[in-house]
């Protein structure tokens, strides 16, 4: 099983790389944030690729998030669910082969920290049911959260930072210990150079000058089946790249 979560800051803008990222990875399960653009205003090409199942949840310029599952056309769409905790179209989950997957795009919490805050502690909160219910979970997407200073290039280091603050970070934490696994940071452990998005401005990309705040977190039982979790750094013009994870067995053989 292939899962791919790229914040695409746009789909509008990103049609073309998202088309191609289709053709070369050719995953079973896609997550986008950042979609800025309802249903209606995504590229037709893209409302329902061939061979996927599409659920786009967004609003025009702001926020969104979208997850596609690979299937039959003839198959039944599997049951795409809003959680609980869903504000400003930032979450979408499905049922695949047992196991609930998640878009997610955590606020930034520039403007509205409380907001953010509130947020991950539902997220917790949700976790910790589907950990007490025996149901394995994956979660992909945008955080917004570095989880330690490893997280962060030295130069881009601030106490206090939004996106670096102990208690966004504690949070975080407290997310991954519902059974959950950070599938990126368990097979690269000591990279120090593993980062997701970068600051537009003065070559930073280029350059590595980066954060790492894009995840795939999978519960423990999926995650021992993780072979990979990569990051594509030169892939498309977003300020975030695409991370790549697979896994050796379907989600069905997972244990919570």
């Amino acid at each position: 099983m292939k899962v791919v979560t790229w914040n695409v800051n746009g789909i509008r803008a990103r049609q073309a790389q998202v088309e191609e990222l289709l053709a070369r990875e050719a995953p079973d399960l896609l997550c986008l944030q950042e979609i800025k653009a309802p249903a209606a205003k995504v590229p037709a090409p893209l409302r329902r690729p061939d061979g996927y199942h599409a659920l786009w949840h967004g609003e025009s310029a702001y926020s969104g998030v979208s997850l596609l599952v690979r299937g039959a056309p003839a198959a039944a769409p599997p049951a795409f669910l809003h959680p609980a905790f869903d504000f400003e179209t930032r979450a979408v989950t499905a049922l695949v082969d047992g196991v609930t997957v998640a878009s997610l795009y955590v606020p930034n919490g520039g403007k509205d920290l409380d907001a953010k805050l509130r947020f991950l502690a539902a997220l917790d909160a949700w976790a910790a049911a589907a950990q007490a219910e025996g149901r394995p979970l994956l979660l992909c997407g945008d955080l917004n959260v570095t989880r330690t200073e490893a997280d962060v290039h030295e130069k881009e280091r601030r106490a206090g930072a939004i996106g670096q603050r102990d208690d966004e970070r504690a949070l975080l934490a407290r997310l991954l210990s519902r059974g959950l696994v950070d599938v990126g940071r368990a097979l690269d452990p000591d990279n120090a150079a593993l980062f997701t998005w970068w600051p537009p401005w003065r070559g930073l990309r280029q350059k590595n000058v980066g954060w790492r705040i894009d995840y795939v977190m999978a519960s423990e039982g999926l995650a021992r089946a993780a072979t990979r979790c990569a990051v594509l750094p030169e892939f498309g013009t977003s300020d975030h790249a695409p991370v790549v994870a697979e896994f050796t067995r379907p989600a069905a053989g997972a244990a919570p």
